[in-house]
């Protein structure tokens, strides 16, 4: 895969492209990230890459020249020929969401390119004729894209293939749907969240200051261990974000183990 990302701070990205999954991903050859100065497809002798919105109002925005001159020199084709193996995605307060599923879809492609927004915003036009996606990290505004680059990227890589050293442990975190749970299978079984929240996880020592791991855990009963691992991620999941749980099939299983939960 091939991510290049657009921003006025292109020293921003030293750090969190250089250090764990990232790095290792680039030194096996199964991610090449290239960061580009937008100032450097600036012409005037200031480097402007911001104006004045139209119609007054705070703040500066991002020129569309300078983004449009700097994706076109990539080689990204136009939006409406462009390959569905590539995307041109706007970082943006006003974006979609981004989530897990979102990330395993970039993953699946062979090149994103990333625009980081700035200062009051950026020309509406990239965003209608340039980017094919606008996506946000979150409800909350941050002071520029590169954050929101920088957790996308990270995201991404760790979910392309040889990445991580356990791949299947990408199918079996938080938010991850597609896989069911299997009972009867051992303890792999029980790991895909299948759009919940991750199930409580322990490790030695098995008393630490008086707090111990649950003795299910320590039983060597895979089925016991299946089911609850699957009712704390359930609990989990109602204590900390119960919208999830309007968004996911729930099985006749689950219905009981959060009933048998509830009822405590």
């Amino acid at each position: 895969m091939k991510i290049d990302i657009v921003t006025i701070f292109p020293d921003f990205f030293r750090g969190p492209l250089d250090y764990g999954i990232i790095r290792r991903a680039q030194e096996a050859g199964l991610v090449t990230i290239e960061v580009h100065d937008l100032r450097a497809f600036a012409h005037d002798r200031h480097k402007t890459v911001d104006d004045r919105p139209f119609g007054g109002g705070e703040g500066m925005v991002l020129k569309p020249e300078p983004i449009f001159e700097c994706i076109e020199a990539m080689n990204f084709a136009p939006r409406e020929i462009r390959s569905a193996r590539e995307s041109v995605i706007l970082l943006s307060a006003q974006g979609q969401r981004f989530n897990q599923s979102l990330a395993g879809e970039l993953a699946a492609l062979d090149r994103i390119g990333l625009i980081c927004g700035r200062y009051e915003g950026v020309d509406e036009r990239v965003g209608q004729y340039l980017a094919d996606r606008e996506l946000s990290i979150g409800d909350y505004v941050l002071s520029g894209g590169e954050l929101g680059a920088a957790v996308i990227v990270d995201c991404v890589t760790r979910l392309i293939p040889g990445a991580v050293g356990n791949q299947a442990s990408t199918q079996q975190e938080s938010f991850t749907n597609g896989l069911e749970t299997q009972a009867g299978n051992g303890p792999n079984s029980t790991c895909a969240s299948g759009g919940l929240l991750d199930y409580p996880h322990y490790t030695r020592p098995a008393d630490f200051r008086g707090m111990a791991v649950p003795e299910v855990l320590a039983s060597g009963n895979h089925e016991e261990i299946r089911r609850w691992r699957r009712r704390t991620a359930l609990e989990k999941t109602l204590r900390n974000r119960p919208d999830l749980l309007q968004e996911i099939a729930l099985s006749d299983e689950d219905k009981k183990l959060l009933d048998e939960s509830l009822s405590k």
